[in-house]
């Protein structure tokens, strides 16, 4: 794995997260850049493992697939509409911060 957490957002996220990301020198690619738009949730899956990214979602499809066992980069999570896109930012910022991807992996963390 790389030594600094990399994230993927799926195709519900505001591409303003990714542009705050990205200011702040954050690797990050979305679901519409990968050009997997409409893509099942396995696909999106797929990607994240084979790129070694931790995804962003806002979609609880993902904490379903994540409980049943299935190896993953990690997942972050928040329902839509509890967080402001500083406040998602700010919290993927820590994350990037404070955990490494070794942590991550297999692991869901809420915002």
């Amino acid at each position: 794995m790389t030594q600094r957490i990399r994230f993927h957002l799926d195709e519900n996220v505001d591409p303003a997260v990714a542009q705050g990301l990205r200011r702040y020198g954050i690797d990050v690619t979305t679901t519409i850049e990968a050009q997997l738009r409409g893509q099942p949730d396995p696909v999106q899956l797929a990607f994240i493992r084979e790129t070694e990214r931790v995804l962003f979602t806002q979609d609880s499809d993902f904490l379903i697939i994540a409980s049943t066992g299935d190896d993953h980069p990690g997942i972050t999570y928040c329902r839509k509409g509890t967080r402001s896109i500083g406040e998602i930012i700010e919290a993927l910022i820590l994350i990037y911060e404070v955990m490494t991807p070794e942590e991550m992996a297999n692991h869901v963390e809420y915002l």
